[in-house]
């Protein structure tokens, strides 16, 4: 049930050395604390879980931030109803949006195509605007839904646990989570959800899911029937997200509609067209590169921009300092589209499966150093 091929364990551990060293190899870029690290590791989980859908069966969901929003409110709910540890609000999410996801699943894969996108998209909508203005009871609308001192804590009042005058902070078996600690727990579930959809890749399922990618007709013309394995894998995806959701919750407990959008939906198949569609790692790749992108970028100004320029003289300082100012800052969005677009058009593929390609060549240049092989004989 744990085991893997050799291939599958090597990207495993060089998986599990790239997360965890983070903190060491992310402080030349500029993003080594604790608070983007997470969201590193949240959106890879995000990323990955969809990837599970859109990578294996070729369904493309344009609604799954709605699983995410899910599962961020029903963590704050277990926050707030039972206790502050995340065991009870991860597994609540998880349960949760998978139910969502079955009911949502079974709607939307009745159709295939551009139909089932937009069915999620709708689905995504109706969810978005039953917690923005109709639930408003359960998820406090626009303010989104927050702790409070006087939550009742069923779980934590029958142990005798107590938070103090302040605001309650997210624990893990009695020990706080915050900073680094936060950051090392989201990094162990991206490993666990790597290791599960390194399981489903090589797994029959996964085979079968890849039949229904490549030819979903045939497959029924043969009498095998798609429709549960399609499903199996929507709520799989939909539980993950959940899962990412409910770790957001745990980083930053809160939960509001703008994690319900559908330009979180839209970003998560940026994150997994960037890095490769249907390859393990890509997605990861892809999800690091936008939040890079989105937080760092992001917030260059003139200022540091005309620093970094400074060596030039002042005609062409000025001019590339107002130049390179469209594609930072709040022109960031530009950057990520061109990069996308160049991605799309010369890496079809993915930035994974690209490497894979350049690899590939170098490795067919080489000159052989061994012995010909002997001629074989004809039959």
């Amino acid at each position: 049930m744990f085991s893997l091929s050799r291939k599958d364990l090597t990207s495993l551990v060089v998986l599990a050395a790239i997360v965890l060293t983070m903190p060491i190899w992310l402080a030349p870029f500029g993003a080594a604390y604790p608070g983007l690290m997470q969201k590193f590791a949240i959106y890879a989980i995000f990323a990955v879980g969809f990837n599970i859908l859109f990578g294996l069966t070729g369904y493309l969901s344009f609604g799954h931030a709605a699983f995410v929003g899910i599962g961020s409110y029903t963590a704050v709910w277990s926050f707030k109803l039972l206790t502050m540890d995340i065991l009870p609000a991860m597994i609540f999410a998880v349960i949760i949006s998978g139910l969502f996801a079955l009911v949502i699943g079974y709607f939307c894969l009745r159709r295939t195509g551009i139909y089932f996108s937009i069915l999620t998209l709708a689905f995504a909508q109706m969810c978005y605007s039953l917690a923005y203005s109709v639930l408003t009871p359960l998820t406090n609308g626009e303010t989104g839904l927050l702790l409070a001192g006087n939550d009742p804590r069923y779980i934590d009042k029958m142990f005798g646990v107590t938070y103090g005058s302040g605001l309650p902070t997210p624990t893990f078996l009695g020990t706080t989570l915050g900073g680094y600690g936060g950051f090392y727990l989201t990094a162990i579930v991206l490993i666990v959800i790597f290791f599960i959809s390194q399981k489903i890749f090589a797994s029959p399922f996964g085979m079968a899911l890849r039949g229904i990618k490549s030819n979903q007709t045939r497959m029924m013309y043969t009498g095998f029937n798609t429709k549960p394995y399609t499903l199996a894998a929507f709520v799989v995806s939909g539980m993950i997200a959940g899962l990412a959701g409910a770790l957001l919750s745990v980083t930053d407990p809160l939960a509001g509609t703008e994690r319900m959008r559908w330009t979180e939906s839209g970003n998560v198949v940026l994150m997994t067209i960037l890095g490769g569609v249907g390859t393990l790692f890509g997605p990861i790749v892809g999800a690091w590169l936008i939040k890079y992108f989105e937080n760092i970028f992001s917030a260059i100004n003139s200022n540091m921009l005309n620093n970094f320029f400074s060596f030039l003289p002042d005609g062409i300082q000025s001019l590339m300092v107002t130049v390179t100012s469209k594609f930072v800052g709040e022109g960031w969005h530009l950057t990520l589209g061109l990069m996308f677009v160049l991605i799309v058009v010369f890496l079809p593929g993915g930035l994974v499966e690209g490497a894979k390609r350049v690899a590939a060549r170098f490795d067919r240049k080489k000159p052989r150093t061994g012995p010909a092989p002997a001629p074989q004989p004809a039959e």
